[in-house]
């Protein structure tokens, strides 16, 4: 008798599959994307070297990280559209699409709508995609603390630099020396370390009122010696912009939070003040002659880099005159300059030290971004921006006032830092991306109740 053998079934061959470390590194993105947002926060401190100021297009280890933020971002949204899920307010679509409708109008009534697509797609990733995905990459508190957290952190890296550039005199040029505090920025971008610092300062500081309303003391004290830490770089980076800022975003976070705290904090830096400068001599003497440049623009030697500036701001609204609906376009302001600007400016700024060599940078902005917006975007875009920042600040303020503090205060502070460095400043350079980041945060503090609800 013949015994049959019944062939078995062939057991299917595994399929090859992505490692599985670069696959659970993918997911864990996609899971908290807000990992993405602060690892474009600490790529602003790579040190990049010197570069072409005048080149239309920088693109930045940073840069590169937010545009992967917001793919991320953007799979899930395109993901949750399938399931019919909304996972972006309403309100904070509407606000943020004008933008891009403001911007778009006057890129196509720019007199070179070519030259001018390169400022559109810049002022798109600042104020549309990446705040929008800063907002999306928000789910909860932790990951707030973890975007703040990386502020300090690359506050910190930077103000040690800094601090050991002003103690050896390595910095760069200032006031006949090479004491000026840039940390790894170099020379030609000497307001981006006190931009960082004062975020990574402003950021402690809401993370310390977070912690004293929580009840975690050491926490708040650890935070608070590193805020009080990193006024020591922002006072030697020479930055007036950004000390003024820094104060005023300081005494609206504390007085909305605890007005007798703010009176204390205000006690303190005055004796740290006076330990610091009267005991020690740090920088005493540099930092009051340059608060006093503020308003030094006649006499026998003026402060050029003031009165370049306020020239500066009058060929703004020269320009915007001849061009008062839409503005001359993205990146045309440097074309319409010398024929609105008045004799005395300048044609650049003496740039050197902190391991560069001299050069003179052309002035291609009005240094303040209400001016470079009316010039550029005219009444419609400015009108656009407005709207944008007043609800973002109206939307911290409540929330501030409806947590006494944490970290709304930390989220107001940032804000009220930026527009009113914008009355001294505009986007450009390494630390634009932080910008984006920063109205991300103000996007989250305002619309971020309404996110969830959507989701």
């Amino acid at each position: 008798m013949t015994l049959l053998s019944v062939p078995q079934p062939r057991q299917a061959q595994p399929q090859p599959s992505a490692p599985p470390g670069r696959r659970e590194a993918l997911l864990a993105l996609l899971r908290r994307p807000s990992a993405l947002a602060a690892l474009t926060v600490l790529l602003v401190c790579v040190p990049l070297g010197n570069q072409d100021v005048t080149a239309a297009v920088h693109v930045t280890p940073a840069d590169v990280a937010s545009v992967g933020l917001v793919a991320v971002c953007g799979l899930r949204v395109l993901s949750a559209f399938r399931t019919g899920r909304a996972l972006l307010p309403t309100r904070a679509a509407v606000l943020f699409c004008v933008i891009a409708v403001a911007v778009a109008a006057s890129t196509i009534a720019s007199q070179d709508p070519s030259q001018s697509l390169s400022g559109f797609v810049r002022l798109i990733q600042v104020f549309v995609l990446v705040p929008l995905a800063v907002l999306l990459a928000l789910r909860e508190r932790r990951d707030l603390v973890l975007v703040l957290g990386a502020m300090v952190a690359a506050a910190l890296i930077e103000g040690a630099v800094g601090a050991e550039q002003f103690l050896t005199g390595t910095g760069a040029s200032y006031d006949g020396g090479s004491a000026r505090a840039v940390g790894t920025f170099g020379a030609q971008d000497v307001m981006a370390m006190s931009a960082v610092v004062s975020y990574g300062l402003l950021a402690a500081l809401g993370l310390a009122l977070e912690a004293r309303r929580a009840g975690r003391r050491r926490a708040c004290w650890l935070l608070g010696l590193t805020a009080a830490v990193l006024v020591f770089p922002l006072a030697v980076s020479f930055s007036r912009g950004s000390w003024i800022a820094t104060g005023c975003a300081a005494v609206v976070a504390l007085v909305l939070a605890d007005v007798r705290l703010a009176l204390r904090g205000a006690l303190f830096a005055a004796a740290a003040a006076v330990v610091l400068v009267g005991g020690f001599g740090l920088g005493g003497a540099s930092v009051a002659a340059r608060l006093g440049s503020i308003t030094t623009v006649a006499g026998a030697a003026p402060d050029h880099s003031v009165t370049d500036r306020y020239d500066l701001w009058t060929t703004a609204g020269r320009i915007w005159r001849d061009h008062p609906v839409t503005g001359v376009g993205p990146k045309e302001f440097p074309q319409y300059r010398d024929g609105h600007a008045p004799l005395r400016l300048s044609s650049g700024s003496d740039t050197g030290g902190a391991g560069a060599g001299y050069s003179r940078e052309p002035l291609l902005s009005p240094h303040n971004m209400y001016l470079l917006l009316l010039s550029e975007d005219g009444l419609v875009g400015l009108t656009a921006f407005a709207v944008l920042f007043l609800s973002l600040l109206l939307g911290t303020v409540r929330r501030t006032l409806r947590e006494r503090g944490g970290l709304g205060a930390a989220l107001l502070g940032l804000l009220v830092w930026q527009l009113v460095d914008f009355l001294y400043a505009d986007i450009g350079g390494t630390t634009t991306v932080l910008v984006s980041v920063v109205f991300g945060l103000a996007a989250y503090g305002t619309f971020g109740a309404d996110r969830k609800a959507a989701s």
